[in-house]
């Protein structure tokens, strides 16, 4: 737990922050306050959805991931590249280009977390072949919306599936496979080229499973800007077959790839933080009738929207989706890796987060909880965000809570 507490998952810039609030009013968990004119995040209550990145006019958050440096902490060097990184390139007609290129800025193996999500769609069918109830089932995919649920969603914990991401999938094979060929494993170091900094979260936090598989978590972006001069001078006889992908892993880049991959009929697909919030509240309101399968994901379009790319997000999922033309419709199996299903399912099952209780004492959560509803009426109730919380609801509960002083005042009533 003190892993996920000290893990920050944006920065800022306080040089360029100017206190705008459009962060603070669009984070989804309420995470962000403002105070004396610059932002500040609670990281017990952020999801890492990048959306305060995403957002900020003035460029003042970054996302966090390791500097590209960090290889060469280790003599072994595997790269697990995201489907999304291949929509980061104008005209790239064989991946193969993509994946040469990370052999020659220094990595000695690559292994596509397609390949893990082609085995996490079998597993998901395998899974709902065995299922009679508990619908409907929600993808864990996006770590954004896993942890969405964990922090505000409880109710909704028994719907998940319990499955490892296609990248845990993947960067347990790649370091099976290093291992198999004599490598000692102290010397293997395994590197995620991420689209978002909800997976360098989820990755270096370990959810779902008991120890962390990758050892660094790398932006598309800066892996994009090292492989594009490599890639422009590779000579077609230069470049190695190494694509173990198929249409099935690619098209995980996009909202409703893997829903596809599922072969449900009664599905939903959502993506966008907010649209993601309305489908769980329906869930919680019980309002979707018989769907079966639900995939969310927190950025606009799947991973190709992702803070962590460079490309815009529609360019790039036609980029994928012309990509597709080039692999085989499917290609790898779970007969063929000779794992038990154990191996792809949840190793330990991830815990539903607390961070909103008032107190964990229930008499002083109830004080509490009437102090904040007599302080409500005291305020216009309008949420205009000038006291530095998200609402004024959230104001009350600052102050309750300690965080800033009873003496403050809504700057509306002074």
């Amino acid at each position: 737990m003190d892993r996920i507490k000290t893990l920050h998952t944006v920065t800022l810039d306080f040089d360029k922050c100017k206190g705008c609030i459009t962060c603070m009013r669009r984070c989804p968990t309420e995470a962000i306050r403002v105070r004396d004119g610059k932002a500040s995040v609670d990281f017990d209550k952020c999801i890492a959805c990048g959306e305060c990145v995403r957002l900020c006019p003035h460029n003042a958050k970054k996302p966090a991931y390791d500097d590209f440096d960090v290889i060469n902490n280790y003599k072994y060097k595997i790269a697990i590249p995201s489907p999304s990184l291949y929509g980061q390139f104008n005209n790239l007609s064989d991946v193969n280009y993509v994946l040469t290129g990370l052999l020659k800025i220094g990595f000695d193996d690559v292994m596509e977390v397609g390949k893990g999500a082609e085995l996490a769609s079998e597993t998901t069918r395998i899974l709902f072949d065995r299922k009679n109830d508990d619908y409907p089932v929600i993808s864990t995919a996006c770590p954004a919306v896993l942890e969405l649920i964990l922090v505000k969603y409880h109710n909704l914990k028994d719907n998940l599936l319990n499955l490892l991401a296609p990248v845990d999938i993947t960067a347990k094979l790649a370091r099976d496979r290093a291992i198999e060929k004599g490598i000692p494993p102290e010397d293997i170091g395994v590197f995620f080229i991420s689209p978002c900094p909800a997976k360098v979260f989820a990755l270096k936090c370990g959810i779902g499973v008991q120890k962390p598989y990758v050892d660094g978590v790398l932006a598309n972006s800066d892996v994009y800007l090292k492989l594009l001069p490599v890639i422009n001078k590779l000579s077609e006889s230069e470049v190695k077959p190494l694509s173990k992908m198929s249409i099935i892993g690619l098209q995980w880049a996009s909202s409703g790839g893997e829903t596809a991959a599922a072969y449900r009929d009664k599905y939903l697909a959502a993506d966008g933080i907010e649209n993601v919030i309305n489908i769980l509240n329906s869930l919680e309101d019980g309002t979707l009738g018989e769907v079966e399968f639900i995939e969310l994901g927190a950025c606009t379009g799947g991973c190709v929207g992702g803070v962590m790319n460079i490309e815009n997000p529609f360019v790039a999922k036609a980029r994928i989706r012309e990509l597709r033309t080039k692999f085989p419709g499917t290609r790898n199996h779970l007969a063929d890796e000779g794992k038990s299903l154990e191996y792809y399912l949840w190793e330990r099952e991830p815990t539903v987060k607390d961070v909103f209780k008032l107190h964990k004492d229930r008499a002083t959560a109830m004080e509490r909880l009437l102090k904040i509803n007599e302080l409500m009426e005291e305020l216009p109730q309008i949420d205009c965000g000038l006291c530095g919380a998200p609402t004024c609801r959230a104001f009350c509960e600052d102050k309750v809570g300690g965080v800033i002083s009873m003496d403050q005042k809504c700057p509306r009533l002074k």
